[in-house]
């Protein structure tokens, strides 16, 4: 029998177990374990799991899992809640940080008790079925709906995720609905998970500039509001890429909060 120390942390009311293994000793490779402490009736509970790792080059390095169990891409509000998580064990001080993450480097700012954290450079939107989709960190499918709070978006993002061309791989699922220029009300079916969030980071990121990119909005600073908050993203155009006439986003930002919930220990 072993004595994990976990915390809970959440960001817009995306929520996960944060495990400092700096020291590795968490048993990465047991896939039903994760899912297990993910699990709400059975285990702690939680869309997924965070290991903050040590990183030779950066400040530390963030591994994330999915609720299912299976390692995953980058999570946007995850890696929110990674930085803060990272200042309260003392791994950082500063109002500024670098740490290593699934999808590569990213920058975190702490700024009016908010976490800004940069997102991965984006070129290559692809228009597929009635949606676009694109890649912020995971691979995201995006879609402008009408009546957004009365679909059934598990049944409906179950289809699209399983469904031509993504197939067994899948995709994570956005349904937007637009409320201004700059904001947009967003709801996703988040693959790993299997079934809807309160917010996802990389989600919001990809519905703002998806929503740039279809001309639904000329703004670089983007609102959206999910079921567990508001996330804002901001961005710049590049009109060239490579010297092709292609739109790049670059200097991409996720802004939001992330709180500590509570902590504890648990049997495995």
């Amino acid at each position: 029998m072993r004595v994990i120390h976990f915390y809970k942390y959440q960001g817009a009311g995306n929520d996960f177990i944060m495990v400092d293994n700096r020291t590795a000793t968490f048993p990465k490779g047991d896939t039903k374990l994760v899912a297990q402490l993910c699990e709400r009736r059975f285990g702690i509970g939680a869309d997924g799991l965070i290991l903050l790792e040590n990183d030779p080059e950066n400040d530390f390095c963030m591994v994330y899992y999915n609720s299912d169990g299976n390692p995953s891409s980058m999570c946007g509000n995850g890696g929110r809640c990674i930085v803060a998580f990272a200042r309260k064990l003392g791994v950082i001080s500063a109002e500024e940080t670098t740490f290593s993450a699934p999808d590569g480097l990213h920058k975190a700012i702490f700024k009016n008790n908010l976490i800004h954290l940069q997102m991965q450079d984006i070129s290559d939107i692809q228009k597929v079925k009635k949606g676009v989709t694109l890649d912020t960190g995971s691979p995201h499918y995006v879609e402008v709906v009408k009546n957004l709070d009365s679909l059934d978006v598990k049944k409906k993002g179950a289809e699209i995720r399983y469904g031509v061309p993504f197939n067994i791989e899948g995709v994570n699922v956005n349904f937007v609905e637009p409320i201004s220029d700059n904001r947009f009300k967003v709801r996703t079916y988040e693959r790993g998970v299997e079934d809807e969030t309160y917010s996802c980071g990389t989600g919001a990121t990809a519905t703002a500039i998806a929503m740039h990119k279809t001309g639904k909005t000329k703004a670089e600073y983007i609102i959206l509001e999910t079921k567990g908050g508001t996330l804002e993203v901001t961005f710049e155009v590049k009109k060239e890429f490579l010297g092709l006439k292609i739109k790049e986003y670059t200097n991409v930002w996720l802004i939001g909060g992330a709180d500590f919930v509570f902590e504890g220990t648990i049997s495995i």
